[in-house]
Parts: C-alpha cells; sequence; structure tokens
C-alpha cells in the first residue's frame, strides 16, 4: 500500500482536503461553520495559553502504512528532519520553561539522529514523550534495544494499539501488526515500563476502527487493561481514546465508504464547548520535520502554520507566539466533539 501522495491520490493535497472539508459542512449539510460554533461558546477567536508542549514530528517516514494515518506516512515518504534542524529545537527550547517534548512521526526512531535528539533534550532536563506504534521495535534487530534506550533516558512511551485483539488491529494497521504490538509490549514491559512499582510511562492509544466517536476512555481502559493482561500478560498505565480526524486517509477512508456526510453531521452535532476549552492546540506548538510552526500536528499535516511572525523555529519566541490566535478549520469538530481528543486522550 502506498501513501497518498506515492500514488499521486487528490487528497494528498491539503488545499484540496480543505475545500472538501469545507463545501461538506457549509454546502452539502448546511451546518454551522466551526468559528460559528466557537462565537456561540464564547470561544471565538481561540486564544493559545502558556505552551506546555513542544511537539516535534521528526519525519513522516514510517514502516506502516495505517489506513487512518492523518500524517500519509509511510516507507515512501523521504521527508525527514535534520539534525541542523533538531538543533535549532534544542535552541529555542533552551529559552523557554516548557517541560515536555512530545516526539512523533512517521515512526520517530527511523529517524538517524532520533537517539541523539532525544539526548540532547534530555540533557536540557526536559521530559520527553515518544509516540512509538509498537512494531518498530521488533522491525529490524538495530531497534531491539529501543526499550532499553527509552528506560535508560525515562522517556515516556505512548503507543497505538486500536483494539485488544488481532483483527481489528491489523484490519487498520495492516496484517501482523497485532502480533507485533503484542511482543514489543512484552518487551517494553520487561524492562519495567507499565509496571506497577515503576516510574516507566507505557500509555495506550485507541482510536475507532470505523466512522463512530470513540466510547468512553475510562471503560475503555478498563476493558483493555483487563484483556491484555489475561490473554498476554501485558500492563500498562493509562490508555488515550482519541476521535479519528477527517483528514488524509481516514478522509479518504470516510468517502469512499460512503461515510464522510454521515461522520461529519455527527462530529458537527457533537460539538462540545467543554471540550473546545481544553482543545491541545491552546498548550501546544508543533514543530514540522522542516521546522515551521502550527497550533497542532493536524494543522501541521493541512498546512495550516500558525498566525504569528514567527512561523519558523530558528526564529522561535514564546512571547510572540503567545499573541497569536490559534489557527481553525473544518478539521477541528473531531477535538471538540463528545469528551473531546487531544494526543493526551479526552479534554472534557
Amino acid at each position: 500500500m502506498k501513501s497518498l501522495k506515492a500514488s499521486g491520490h487528490q487528497l494528498a493535497s491539503s488545499a484540496f482536503q480543505l475545500q472538501s472539508l469545507h463545501d461538506k459542512v457549509a454546502d452539502t449539510l448546511q451546518l454551522p461553520l466551526f468559528h460559528e460554533k466557537l462565537q456561540d461558546a464564547g470561544l471565538f477567536p481561540l486564544l493559545p495559553n502558556q505552551p506546555a508542549i513542544f511537539q516535534v514530528n521528526v519525519g513522516k517516514m514510517c514502516n506502516q502504512v495505517c489506513k487512518h494515518c492523518h500524517v500519509d506516512a509511510g516507507p515512501d515518504r523521504k521527508e525527514i528532519m535534520t539534525r541542523e534542524t533538531m538543533q535549532q529545537c534544542l535552541d529555542a527550547l533552551a529559552k523557554t520553561s516548557i517541560a515536555t517534548v512530545d516526539l512523533t512521526g512517521g515512526a520517530p526512531e527511523m529517524n538517524p539522529d532520533f537517539r541523539w535528539f532525544v539526548e540532547e533534550i534530555r540533557k536540557l532536563g526536559r521530559h520527553v514523550i515518544v509516540r512509538c506504534n509498537l512494531t518498530i521495535i521488533v522491525a529490524n534487530p538495530k531497534y531491539n534495544d529501543l526499550p532499553e534506550f527509552f528506560r535508560q533516558h525515562q522517556v515516556e512511551v505512548v503507543s497505538s494499539l486500536p483494539f485488544y485483539n488481532a483483527d481489528k488491529t491489523d484490519r487498520q494497521r495492516g496484517k501482523g501488526v497485532f502480533g507485533d504490538s503484542i511482543k514489543a509490549l512484552g518487551m517494553l514491559n520487561a524492562v519495567g515500563y507499565g509496571q506497577p512499582d515503576s516510574d516507566l510511562k507505557l500509555n495506550l492509544v485507541y482510536n475507532p476502527n470505523g466512522a463512530f466517536l470513540p466510547g468512553s476512555q475510562d471503560s475503555l481502559t478498563r476493558q483493555f487493561k483487563r484483556v491484555l493482561f489475561d490473554e498476554f500478560g501485558i500492563v500498562f498505565n493509562d490508555l488515550f481514546a482519541i476521535t479519528n480526524i477527517p483528514i488524509s486517509r481516514y478522509l479518504d477512508y470516510l468517502i469512499s465508504s460512503g461515510n464522510y456526510d454521515a461522520y461529519m453531521e455527527k462530529l458537527v452535532n457533537a460539538f462540545n464547548p467543554v471540550a473546545a476549552m481544553g482543545v491541545m492546540c491552546r498548550d501546544t506548538i508543533s514543530i514540522s520535520w522542516d521546522g515551521y510552526l502550527y497550533d497542532c500536528d493536524f494543522n501541521q499535516m493541512l498546512d495550516l502554520k500558525v498566525a504569528s511572525p514567527v512561523q519558523h523555529v530558528q526564529n522561535f519566541d514564546v512571547d510572540t507566539l503567545g499573541q497569536r490566535k490559534v489557527v481553525i478549520n473544518q478539521h477541528c469538530y473531531g477535538c471538540t466533539a463528545g469528551a473531546g481528543s487531544s494526543c493526551g486522550g479526552t479534554t472534557a
């Protein structure tokens, strides 16, 4: 399976995606646009708080081609952050009090300078989160020691596991992914991750396998903990329930499966002002593989840069960025539906 970009798909164009989302909400469904919902809730314009998370996408290269991927990542994506841009990120971070650095991809571990970057971030005394797809750990012998590397540097591991059985997981992420994921989780458990007497955090991410919103995060956590322990002896700390955002490959799925209209209507009708107050874009700065700044990872994939004179990490300035207004569009309904959705799970 190729990425949308490699296959020349029209949805590889961020402009086409944005136009499709606008037309679907405003014209086809005749529903209010996202900024109108925010206005009704007294939240427009959406303003940032002091940034708490420095999220860095170190590249779009990945060993998987997942059907829901909003990054359109895969083995055929060659966009990769250079050490020079990483150093610019470190220089920017050093001028701030931002405590957490969230590393994502693609599979961030495939960046040849990934380990160096983690070590340098830890030298600055910052907490590191890595968005690990699990299968990378067993994909190649050179990655087999990642659990020990993560342990050594006290890295928090956040890993996607769409479900606690092979059928639903493999349908979304590829044949054999569930089995490899369980093996990798066992390797992380073996060095202390997720254990009740350990401070090594291992969190899982659940996102629905179809065109529906996630269920109760608390209920899903209990189910995952019970089944994964009873059947595989796997333990973990928390589970984050994340709504699929209607962009990139998930948007392609919605259109090709005939679920686009119903899903967008569901998101709009489930708008929750309380969830909107806690959206992650208010507390996060997202940096792309080439150093540009965004309000969140989803805006990054749609080429919606921050509305600020400072748009690249080499010119990073917290005070200037603090004066911006968060850039919004129709995909933002995904983060404000129901209990809300963020990289850390529900927001309401």
